[in-house]
């Protein structure tokens, strides 16, 4: 497959998951992937650092004295992941390296939005303008750009393993 199909195919892919998870919206899907895979861990990870906030999870929120932070439809990290998987579904590798590469694709991008999410909770507590500049600039990009680097890595390195076997 060229290059052209293959844009094509992963922005078919990506706009179809995105739209499952929109209609996965308001159900236990939802609810299992933000308030317990998402605020849960990001709840016990501000816990670990910094215990004497107190912070609790609730539902889709990080509750602590001294304000906490609402996770938002699209605050999960899915999006980040979407981008990842499509690249990966579209990419010209092996089917195991794929898929291996999805695997730990999701375990890399779970790591950067928790960190995105605490720096945020922190930056909220601290000072509300630089909670803004990170949510709606600086954190997006730097999760992107993250994910795109674990992509090229990954690539690299799938496409070396292809060439030595043949």
């Amino acid at each position: 497959m060229s290059l052209v199909p293959r844009a094509i195919a992963f922005l078919l892919l990506f706009v179809l998951l995105q739209l499952a998870w929109q209609g996965a919206r308001g159900t236990i899907i939802q609810r299992l992937v933000v308030d317990d895979g998402t605020v849960a861990p990001a709840a016990f990870l501000a816990n670990l650092l910094t215990p004497a906030v107190h912070a609790q999870a609730k539902q889709s929120s990080i509750t602590a004295v001294g304000g906490g932070l609402d996770i938002e439809n699209g605050c999960e990290g899915l999006d980040a992941l979407f981008l990842l998987a499509a690249a990966m579904l579209v990419a010209p590798i092996a089917g195991r390296m794929r898929a291996i590469g999805i695997l730990i694709g999701t375990g890399v991008v779970f790591l950067l939005n928790q960190a995105r999410i605490l720096a945020l909770f922190y930056a909220y507590r601290a000072d509300h303008a630089l909670f803004d500049l990170l949510h709606g600039t600086v954190t997006p990009i730097v999760v992107v750009l993250l994910v795109l680097g674990f992509f090229y890595g990954w690539l690299d390195l799938a496409l070396r393993r292809m060439a030595a076997t043949v």
